[in-house]
């Protein structure tokens, strides 16, 4: 199974790694930065950290897919139902402290010459093991997805693997990390 607190961190990490003022993956400009809080603060003063993590989990899952969507794959945007499901659970929960959150994503300062594998690592979300394979993968051939081996469950190693993953990817070119899990099926 999948720590979900792990995961909102790594999709948190990814998703301000990929935005406009850092990698230029997709379509949003600071929005989990000091301009984001300011301007979902008026409309969402309590839950505006999760307003703008869902705001750009959603713009980088129509991004991933846009570059690279293929059949029988999951990648960090895009993880089995199940697993989808208890984050929805989780998230929710979340709403009644966001206070822990809200600090997390302050910290998440990024510019043009950050490293994801640095930030990812600076918040305790991948070790040595992940960092190591994650350099060792490769981009596909079209250079717009990076395979990764085929797993046999979701876990918090593959997943950690998925983020890690998205280092391969170059400031405006992104790669989007997959995976195939053994007897899961996409679904949608």
């Amino acid at each position: 199974m999948v720590d979900c607190n792990r995961l909102l961190k790594l999709r948190l990490v990814v998703a301000r790694f990929g935005e406009m003022d850092c990698a230029k993956w997709w379509n949003t400009r600071g929005v989990l930065g000091n301009v984001g809080k300011l301007a979902y603060s008026r409309g969402f003063p309590k839950t505006q950290v999760f307003a703008r993590a869902r705001a750009v989990f959603a713009v980088a899952n129509q991004r991933s897919n846009e570059v690279f969507d293929a059949p029988d794959s999951f990648n960090l945007w895009k993880l089995p139902a199940d697993i989808e499901d208890q984050f929805q659970e989780f998230l929710c929960n979340c709403l009644d402290s966001p206070e822990e959150w809200e600090e997390f994503v302050e910290n998440l300062t990024c510019g043009p010459e950050s490293d994801l594998m640095e930030l990812l690592g600076s918040h305790g979300l991948i070790d040595e093991e992940v960092r190591t394979t994650a350099k060792e993968l490769r981009r596909a051939d079209d250079s717009r997805s990076v395979p990764l081996p085929k797993t046999s469950t979701a876990n918090d190693r593959a997943v950690s693997l998925l983020a890690a993953a998205f280092s391969r990817g170059e400031p405006g070119k992104l790669a989007v990390p997959y995976v195939r899990f053994e007897g899961e099926e996409v679904n949608g």
